[in-house]
Protein backbone atom coordinates (compact mmCIF):
# COMPACT_ATOMS: atom_id res chain seq x y z
CA UNK A 1 0.00 0.00 0.00
CA UNK A 2 0.98 3.53 -0.63
CA UNK A 3 -0.40 5.76 2.44
CA UNK A 4 -0.06 9.04 2.74
CA UNK A 5 2.47 10.08 5.91
CA UNK A 6 -0.54 11.65 7.98
CA UNK A 7 -2.43 8.05 7.68
CA UNK A 8 0.20 5.45 7.55
CA UNK A 9 -0.12 5.30 11.78
CA UNK A 10 -3.52 4.09 10.97
CA UNK A 11 -2.78 2.00 8.54
CA UNK A 12 -0.31 0.06 10.43
CA UNK A 13 -2.45 -0.20 13.96
CA UNK A 14 -4.93 -1.59 11.41
CA UNK A 15 -2.95 -4.25 9.97
CA UNK A 16 -1.23 -5.12 13.76
CA UNK A 17 -4.72 -5.29 14.56
CA UNK A 18 -5.49 -7.73 12.18
CA UNK A 19 -5.04 -11.32 13.01
CA UNK A 20 -5.13 -12.60 9.91
CA UNK A 21 -1.85 -10.41 8.86
CA UNK A 22 1.33 -10.47 9.59
CA UNK A 23 5.22 -9.60 8.49
CA UNK A 24 4.07 -5.87 8.20
CA UNK A 25 6.25 -3.06 7.16
CA UNK A 26 6.69 0.22 6.66
CA UNK A 27 9.36 2.31 4.69
CA UNK A 28 8.61 6.33 5.20
CA UNK A 29 8.75 8.52 2.03
CA UNK A 30 9.65 6.08 -0.33
CA UNK A 31 6.90 6.39 -2.48
CA UNK A 32 6.94 9.11 -5.39
CA UNK A 33 3.71 8.85 -7.30
CA UNK A 34 1.31 9.71 -5.28
CA UNK A 35 4.00 10.63 -2.34
CA UNK A 36 3.84 8.76 0.52
CA UNK A 37 5.18 5.58 2.81
CA UNK A 38 5.00 2.18 1.44
CA UNK A 39 3.79 -0.25 3.99
CA UNK A 40 3.44 -4.04 3.14
CA UNK A 41 2.20 -6.78 4.69
CA UNK A 42 1.22 -11.01 4.20
CA UNK A 43 -2.99 -11.29 4.80
CA UNK A 44 -4.22 -14.19 5.26
CA UNK A 45 -6.87 -14.61 2.30
CA UNK A 46 -10.26 -14.99 4.30
CA UNK A 47 -8.83 -11.91 6.30
CA UNK A 48 -8.75 -9.79 2.88
CA UNK A 49 -11.92 -8.79 2.75
CA UNK A 50 -11.89 -6.89 6.34
CA UNK A 51 -8.61 -5.24 5.71
CA UNK A 52 -9.28 -3.62 2.30
CA UNK A 53 -12.58 -2.44 4.04
CA UNK A 54 -10.79 -0.30 6.38
CA UNK A 55 -8.09 0.94 4.11
CA UNK A 56 -11.11 2.08 2.24
CA UNK A 57 -12.42 3.59 5.27
CA UNK A 58 -9.29 5.60 5.79
CA UNK A 59 -8.97 6.68 2.35
CA UNK A 60 -6.12 5.17 0.99
CA UNK A 61 -7.87 3.90 -1.91
CA UNK A 62 -8.08 7.55 -2.81
CA UNK A 63 -5.55 9.36 -1.49
CA UNK A 64 -2.83 6.66 -1.99
CA UNK A 65 -2.83 2.76 -3.59
CA UNK A 66 -3.41 -0.67 -2.85
CA UNK A 67 -2.08 -3.02 -5.07
CA UNK A 68 -2.97 -7.26 -3.93
CA UNK A 69 -0.42 -10.24 -5.02
CA UNK A 70 -0.58 -13.81 -4.48
CA UNK A 71 2.29 -15.69 -2.44
CA UNK A 72 2.12 -19.33 -3.87
CA UNK A 73 4.97 -20.18 -0.84
CA UNK A 74 5.39 -18.58 2.56
CA UNK A 75 8.40 -20.15 4.73
CA UNK A 76 7.30 -18.20 8.45
CA UNK A 77 5.98 -19.64 11.82
CA UNK A 78 4.31 -15.78 12.28
CA UNK A 79 2.08 -16.56 9.17
CA UNK A 80 1.19 -20.07 9.87
CA UNK A 81 0.04 -18.97 13.27
CA UNK A 82 -2.10 -15.78 11.34
CA UNK A 83 -3.75 -18.43 9.17
CA UNK A 84 -4.73 -20.28 12.51
CA UNK A 85 -5.68 -17.55 14.29
CA UNK A 86 -9.15 -16.93 11.94
CA UNK A 87 -11.43 -19.62 11.47
CA UNK A 88 -12.64 -21.07 8.28
CA UNK A 89 -12.04 -23.29 5.73
CA UNK A 90 -9.16 -23.15 3.22
CA UNK A 91 -11.48 -22.99 0.24
CA UNK A 92 -14.70 -20.96 0.84
CA UNK A 93 -12.96 -17.43 0.78
CA UNK A 94 -13.56 -14.80 -1.25
CA UNK A 95 -12.34 -11.76 -2.00
CA UNK A 96 -14.78 -9.52 -3.57
CA UNK A 97 -12.61 -6.92 -5.04
CA UNK A 98 -10.14 -9.14 -6.51
CA UNK A 99 -13.45 -10.79 -8.00
CA UNK A 100 -14.99 -7.74 -9.27
CA UNK A 101 -11.87 -6.78 -10.80
CA UNK A 102 -11.22 -10.42 -12.60
CA UNK A 103 -15.01 -10.70 -13.79
CA UNK A 104 -14.62 -6.88 -15.26
CA UNK A 105 -11.87 -7.64 -17.08
CA UNK A 106 -12.35 -10.69 -18.77
CA UNK A 107 -16.09 -9.40 -19.95
CA UNK A 108 -14.62 -6.41 -21.69
CA UNK A 109 -16.11 -6.45 -25.77
CA UNK A 110 -12.11 -5.74 -26.44
CA UNK A 111 -10.67 -6.97 -30.07
CA UNK A 112 -8.83 -9.99 -28.38
CA UNK A 113 -12.30 -11.15 -26.70
CA UNK A 114 -14.13 -10.61 -30.04
CA UNK A 115 -10.80 -12.78 -31.99
CA UNK A 116 -11.09 -15.88 -29.63
CA UNK A 117 -15.30 -15.68 -29.71
CA UNK A 118 -15.02 -15.85 -33.46
CA UNK A 119 -12.22 -18.19 -33.77
CA UNK A 120 -13.70 -20.61 -31.41
CA UNK A 121 -17.05 -20.40 -33.38
CA UNK A 122 -15.40 -20.94 -36.64
CA UNK A 123 -13.59 -24.26 -35.05
CA UNK A 124 -17.16 -25.32 -33.65
CA UNK A 125 -18.94 -25.04 -36.86
CA UNK A 126 -15.98 -26.62 -38.39
CA UNK A 127 -16.19 -29.70 -35.67
CA UNK A 128 -19.92 -29.97 -36.73
CA UNK A 129 -19.56 -30.32 -40.44
CA UNK A 130 -17.11 -32.60 -40.10
CA UNK A 131 -19.11 -34.20 -37.82
CA UNK A 132 -15.67 -34.27 -34.87
CA UNK A 133 -16.36 -33.79 -31.25
CA UNK A 134 -12.62 -33.27 -31.03
CA UNK A 135 -12.84 -29.93 -32.58
CA UNK A 136 -16.13 -28.70 -31.25
CA UNK A 137 -14.24 -29.56 -27.37
CA UNK A 138 -11.66 -27.50 -28.45
CA UNK A 139 -13.45 -24.60 -29.55
CA UNK A 140 -15.48 -25.15 -26.29
CA UNK A 141 -12.37 -24.52 -24.30
CA UNK A 142 -11.02 -21.44 -26.48
CA UNK A 143 -13.94 -19.05 -26.63
CA UNK A 144 -14.33 -17.00 -23.50
CA UNK A 145 -17.46 -16.41 -22.92
CA UNK A 146 -17.25 -17.71 -19.66
CA UNK A 147 -16.15 -14.41 -18.53
CA UNK A 148 -18.82 -11.94 -19.32
CA UNK A 149 -21.45 -14.29 -17.58
CA UNK A 150 -19.75 -14.72 -14.67
CA UNK A 151 -19.11 -10.63 -14.59
CA UNK A 152 -23.08 -10.06 -15.01
CA UNK A 153 -23.58 -12.57 -12.01
CA UNK A 154 -21.58 -10.64 -10.39
CA UNK A 155 -23.17 -7.74 -11.19
CA UNK A 156 -26.25 -8.84 -9.80
CA UNK A 157 -25.50 -10.19 -6.84
CA UNK A 158 -23.71 -7.12 -5.27
CA UNK A 159 -25.78 -4.54 -7.40
CA UNK A 160 -23.34 -3.18 -10.32
CA UNK A 161 -25.13 -2.02 -12.61
CA UNK A 162 -22.09 -1.21 -14.80
CA UNK A 163 -20.14 -4.78 -14.43
CA UNK A 164 -24.07 -6.38 -15.75
CA UNK A 165 -24.01 -3.93 -18.51
CA UNK A 166 -20.72 -4.71 -19.82
CA UNK A 167 -21.01 -8.74 -19.49
CA UNK A 168 -24.57 -8.19 -21.61
CA UNK A 169 -22.69 -6.27 -24.41
CA UNK A 170 -20.10 -8.58 -24.68
CA UNK A 171 -22.56 -11.66 -24.99
CA UNK A 172 -25.12 -9.61 -27.33
CA UNK A 173 -22.31 -7.73 -28.94
CA UNK A 174 -19.85 -10.49 -29.30
CA UNK A 175 -21.78 -13.72 -30.16
CA UNK A 176 -23.92 -12.00 -33.30
CA UNK A 177 -20.83 -10.98 -34.97
CA UNK A 178 -19.35 -13.90 -33.97
CA UNK A 179 -22.25 -16.01 -35.64
CA UNK A 180 -22.32 -13.45 -38.65
CA UNK A 181 -18.54 -14.33 -39.84
CA UNK A 182 -19.71 -18.26 -38.74
CA UNK A 183 -22.46 -17.56 -41.69
CA UNK A 184 -19.99 -16.28 -44.47
CA UNK A 185 -17.66 -18.95 -43.85
CA UNK A 186 -20.56 -21.64 -44.25
CA UNK A 187 -21.54 -19.50 -47.66
CA UNK A 188 -17.78 -19.82 -48.61
CA UNK A 189 -17.64 -23.78 -47.53
CA UNK A 190 -20.54 -23.95 -50.05
CA UNK A 191 -19.13 -22.40 -52.78
CA UNK A 192 -15.72 -23.83 -53.07
CA UNK A 193 -17.87 -27.64 -52.46
CA UNK A 194 -16.24 -27.83 -48.86
CA UNK A 195 -20.15 -28.41 -47.46
CA UNK A 196 -23.38 -29.52 -48.80
CA UNK A 197 -26.41 -29.65 -46.61
CA UNK A 198 -26.66 -33.46 -47.45
CA UNK A 199 -22.92 -33.59 -44.66
CA UNK A 200 -25.14 -32.49 -41.94
CA UNK A 201 -27.48 -35.49 -42.19
CA UNK A 202 -25.81 -37.79 -39.88
CA UNK A 203 -24.41 -35.68 -37.41
CA UNK A 204 -24.17 -38.67 -34.48
CA UNK A 205 -20.86 -37.45 -32.76
CA UNK A 206 -22.13 -33.47 -32.16
CA UNK A 207 -25.75 -34.03 -32.49
CA UNK A 208 -25.46 -33.05 -28.50
CA UNK A 209 -25.59 -29.01 -29.96
CA UNK A 210 -28.43 -28.84 -31.15
CA UNK A 211 -30.68 -31.45 -29.49
CA UNK A 212 -31.99 -30.18 -26.01
CA UNK A 213 -33.36 -32.41 -23.26
CA UNK A 214 -33.91 -31.74 -19.25
CA UNK A 215 -30.24 -32.23 -19.11
CA UNK A 216 -28.73 -29.35 -21.19
CA UNK A 217 -30.17 -27.14 -18.77
CA UNK A 218 -28.88 -29.69 -15.39
CA UNK A 219 -25.53 -29.56 -17.08
CA UNK A 220 -25.77 -25.51 -17.40
CA UNK A 221 -26.52 -25.29 -13.93
CA UNK A 222 -23.51 -27.48 -12.42
CA UNK A 223 -21.57 -25.63 -14.95
CA UNK A 224 -21.77 -22.16 -13.84
CA UNK A 225 -21.92 -23.35 -9.91
CA UNK A 226 -18.26 -25.07 -10.81
CA UNK A 227 -16.87 -22.07 -12.97
CA UNK A 228 -18.42 -19.43 -10.04
CA UNK A 229 -16.50 -21.73 -7.34
CA UNK A 230 -12.99 -21.85 -9.08
CA UNK A 231 -12.88 -18.10 -9.28
CA UNK A 232 -14.13 -17.14 -6.08
CA UNK A 233 -11.73 -19.98 -4.58
CA UNK A 234 -8.68 -19.20 -6.97
CA UNK A 235 -8.81 -22.65 -8.12
CA UNK A 236 -8.79 -21.24 -11.63
CA UNK A 237 -7.23 -24.71 -13.39
CA UNK A 238 -10.97 -26.04 -12.91
CA UNK A 239 -12.34 -23.47 -15.47
CA UNK A 240 -11.25 -25.49 -18.39
CA UNK A 241 -13.79 -28.61 -17.20
CA UNK A 242 -16.22 -25.85 -17.26
CA UNK A 243 -15.77 -24.63 -20.72
CA UNK A 244 -15.52 -28.18 -21.81
CA UNK A 245 -19.49 -28.73 -20.28
CA UNK A 246 -20.73 -25.96 -21.45
CA UNK A 247 -22.35 -25.65 -25.22
CA UNK A 248 -22.68 -22.35 -26.08
CA UNK A 249 -20.19 -21.35 -28.48
CA UNK A 250 -20.88 -25.04 -30.30
CA UNK A 251 -24.40 -24.20 -30.31
CA UNK A 252 -23.64 -20.49 -31.48
CA UNK A 253 -21.74 -21.42 -34.49
CA UNK A 254 -24.37 -25.04 -35.66
CA UNK A 255 -26.57 -22.12 -35.49
CA UNK A 256 -25.45 -19.84 -38.24
CA UNK A 257 -24.37 -23.08 -40.57
CA UNK A 258 -27.76 -24.65 -39.98
CA UNK A 259 -29.33 -21.47 -41.11
CA UNK A 260 -27.29 -21.20 -43.84
CA UNK A 261 -28.06 -24.80 -44.75
CA UNK A 262 -32.19 -23.95 -44.82
CA UNK A 263 -32.31 -26.52 -41.62
CA UNK A 264 -34.42 -24.30 -39.45
CA UNK A 265 -35.13 -26.96 -37.67
CA UNK A 266 -31.80 -27.65 -36.16
CA UNK A 267 -30.72 -23.95 -36.24
CA UNK A 268 -33.77 -23.21 -33.91
CA UNK A 269 -32.82 -25.84 -31.64
CA UNK A 270 -28.83 -24.49 -31.64
CA UNK A 271 -30.20 -20.87 -30.68
CA UNK A 272 -32.27 -22.39 -28.15
CA UNK A 273 -29.38 -24.60 -26.55
CA UNK A 274 -27.86 -21.14 -26.53
CA UNK A 275 -30.03 -19.75 -24.13
CA UNK A 276 -30.49 -22.56 -22.17
CA UNK A 277 -27.15 -22.62 -21.32
CA UNK A 278 -26.20 -19.04 -20.75
CA UNK A 279 -29.50 -18.59 -18.51
CA UNK A 280 -28.56 -21.69 -16.54
CA UNK A 281 -24.69 -20.54 -16.27
CA UNK A 282 -26.01 -17.13 -14.48
CA UNK A 283 -28.86 -18.62 -12.58
CA UNK A 284 -26.22 -20.92 -11.01
CA UNK A 285 -23.39 -18.48 -10.63
CA UNK A 286 -25.78 -16.12 -8.57
CA UNK A 287 -26.84 -18.82 -6.55
CA UNK A 288 -23.43 -19.32 -5.72
CA UNK A 289 -22.43 -15.62 -4.91
CA UNK A 290 -25.30 -15.63 -2.48
CA UNK A 291 -24.32 -18.46 -0.88
CA UNK A 292 -21.07 -17.22 -0.31
CA UNK A 293 -21.93 -13.54 1.03
CA UNK A 294 -23.74 -15.17 4.00
CA UNK A 295 -21.78 -15.13 7.58
CA UNK A 296 -19.61 -17.54 8.29
CA UNK A 297 -18.97 -18.93 4.53
CA UNK A 298 -15.69 -16.58 4.66
CA UNK A 299 -12.76 -19.43 4.90
CA UNK A 300 -8.91 -19.67 5.43
CA UNK A 301 -6.69 -20.25 2.86
CA UNK A 302 -3.71 -21.14 2.20
CA UNK A 303 -2.25 -18.92 -0.45
CA UNK A 304 -1.54 -15.74 1.13
CA UNK A 305 -2.06 -12.38 -0.72
CA UNK A 306 0.17 -9.72 -0.15
CA UNK A 307 -0.83 -6.23 -0.72
CA UNK A 308 2.28 -3.68 -2.11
Amino acid sequence: MIAPSDRTDAVRDLLIAEPGATHVTVQPGVAVEPAGDLVEADVTREAVDDVLAGLRDLGVDHSGGVTLEIIDTTLSDHADAAEEAVPGDPNDAVIWDELVARTGEDSRLSIGYQAFLTIACLLAAIGAITDSSVTVVGAMVLGPEFGPLAAVAVGLVLRRGDLVRRGVIALTAGFPLAMVVTALATLLFDAVGFLSTSALDNLDQVDFIYKVGPFSFIVALLAGAAGMLALTSAKSASLVGVFISVTTVPAAAFASVALVEGRYAEALGSALQLVVNVVGIVVAAVLVLMLARRPGMRGRGRRRLSAG
